[in-house]
């Protein structure tokens, strides 16, 4: 669990086992909120909306109708770039890219209490981070690990670039990318706090097995750490 030193505390958040949605994957929103119930149910963390082809309405809607599957269940949902919806639809925080509003802004408009997320896949990008201020952001997520069919565009980084940016990283550091759950015990080593998945569990014949199979790893990778 991680809660930084800011100012105003930060909502707690745990990067153990991070899903990203991917409304397609799941089958359209309803598959998207089933597939949060189950997974969380079955051990996953944290939880950001991703969807970048949904218009701006059913976007709102499909949100909030996570905010309301996640109530009670102490884990976070996180929005991925659309930093102006955070507050319309009530959730915790926002994940944002290097193409995305710079750090600084995105604080800004979050305010010093919501959870940020920023890309990262070099040791420029995490510079470039620093100089926005420790407090601007909460944890990197370094990749892709490998080729990934949700952002074939991302060129990967491999386990030698995660462990050296998971080094260096002032921020909890989680790797995504093509992550799956034979991937856990050598990223735990190499520094991750946790690990953020797409296509590991949505889309899969069965979430709530597939969610606990990365649980299971991550909680033996780091229980076989201390």
């Amino acid at each position: 669990m991680s809660e930084l030193g800011n100012a105003a505390p930060r909502t707690p958040f745990d990067l153990s086992v991070y899903l990203v949605t991917d409304t397609a994957k799941c089958g359209g929103p309803d598959g998207v909120v089933e597939t949060v119930r189950e997974s969380v149910a079955a051990g996953v963390t944290l939880v950001q909306l991703r969807d970048p082809h949904l218009r701006t309405p059913e976007f709102v809607a499909l949100g909030r109708r996570l905010v309301a599957a996640l109530a009670g269940t102490g884990v976070p949902l996180l929005i991925n770039d659309r930093i102006e919806l955070v507050s319309a639809i009530g959730a915790q925080g926002a994940h944002i890219g290097q193409a995305d509003l710079p750090v600084a802004q995105a604080r800004e408009l979050l305010g010093n209490k919501a959870i940020l997320g920023l890309s990262a896949a070099s040791t420029a990008e995490l510079s470039a981070a620093r100089a926005a201020g420790l407090d601007s952001i909460d944890y990197i997520g370094v990749g892709a690990l490998r080729t990934t069919v949700t952002k074939p565009e991302t060129k990967p980084v491999g386990l030698a670039q995660v462990e050296q940016l998971a080094s260096i990283s002032p921020w909890p550091v989680c790797a995504i990318g093509g992550v799956q759950a034979e991937d856990v015990p050598a990223l735990a080593a190499a520094g991750c706090q946790g690990v953020a998945v797409v296509s590991a569990i949505c889309g899969q014949p069965d979430v709530t097995h597939a969610a606990k199979r990365l649980a299971a790893a991550w909680q033996q990778a780091r229980s076989q750490a201390c």
